[in-house]
């Protein structure tokens, strides 16, 4: 049933602004990524086909972990999924509180996106910056090892680290 919900309801889906664009540019410097979703595997590729957007090498599913968001499990196993070492920096860039205490307890930078949740929410979360959308974050470099160097403007909050 879920499967059909991006085909009943895609003309009504909306693109978080910028998201496109820097995901075209870490496909473009292959650089690591991955989705990581509450939603199931039959509602991501429905919604990715509709979108027109690339399916990841690596997903994170409903069906991939017993405990959902903010259970830090899904994280990890993306992290895992990635190749990339205990010890790499790994951004997530998340939609709702419960996603953004998942991965800040996977041990993730976290950019709280204002797009589902009111400002109040995702920053009860706590995520390390806030920005409205991604149209605030710009690949502007990648490194052999796949390290991403990224450019926020217009954040809403950055905390000091």
């Amino acid at each position: 049933m879920e499967s059909l919900l991006p085909k009943k309801y895609g003309n009504e889906a909306t693109e978080i602004p910028g998201a496109r664009a820097l995901l075209k540019q870490l496909i473009a410097a292959n650089a690591p990524w991955a989705i990581v979703t509450s939603g199931s595997e039959p509602l991501v590729h429905g919604w990715l086909e509709v979108m027109k957007l690339p399916h990841p090498e690596h997903l994170v599913t409903a069906e991939s972990v017993e405990n959902g968001k903010p259970d830090p499990t899904c994280y990890k196993l993306g992290w895992s999924r990635l190749g990339l070492p205990a010890d790499a920096e790994v951004l997530v860039l998340e939609d709702s509180p419960a996603g953004i205490k998942a991965g800040k307890a996977a041990g993730c930078k976290v950019i709280g996106l204002v797009t589902s949740h009111t400002m109040e929410q995702v920053v009860a979360a706590e995520p390390d910056w806030v920005v409205e959308d991604l149209r605030s974050v710009k690949m502007v470099a990648c490194g052999e090892d796949g390290r991403v160097t990224l450019q926020f403007s217009n954040a809403l909050i950055a905390k000091v680290q």
